[in-house]
C-alpha cells in the first residue's frame, strides 16, 4: 500500500529534467490493466472536465507525485501541461477526485 503524504510532490515544471528507467513498475497484467483504466478515466476528466488527479510514479530516485490535469494520452506517454511527459510504465497509480 502506498501512503502519499510519504510521497514527495514535483511541480510539472520539474518533470522534464527527471530521468526514467525503461522497465514497468508494476509486475502484474491486472495492475497494468488497472493502471490503463485509470488512465482512460483520467484522460476523459481532464478534457470535458479539467479536472485534476494525482499520479504517482518513479523515475531513477524513487517514487514522486504530481497533481496536474492531463492533456494526453498515447501507447507509451502520459502528456502533461507546458511538454511535461512521464513514461506510462513508471506510473504507479492514478488517484482520481
Amino acid at each position: 500500500m502506498i501512503v502519499n503524504s510519504f510521497i514527495p510532490t514535483v511541480e510539472k515544471e520539474v518533470i522534464k529534467s527527471l530521468h526514467f528507467p525503461s522497465d514497468d513498475v508494476l509486475f502484474s497484467k491486472q495492475d497494468r490493466d488497472i493502471r490503463t483504466n485509470d488512465l482512460k478515466n483520467a484522460i476523459a476528466l481532464g478534457n470535458l472536465e479539467h479536472q485534476k488527479v494525482k499520479i504517482i510514479f518513479q523515475d531513477i530516485e524513487g517514487l514522486k507525485q504530481v497533481e496536474t490535469t492531463i492533456w494526453g494520452v498515447t501507447d507509451r506517454e502520459v502528456i502533461l501541461k507546458q511538454g511535461a511527459i512521464i513514461p506510462i510504465s513508471r506510473i504507479v497509480k492514478i488517484n482520481l477526485y
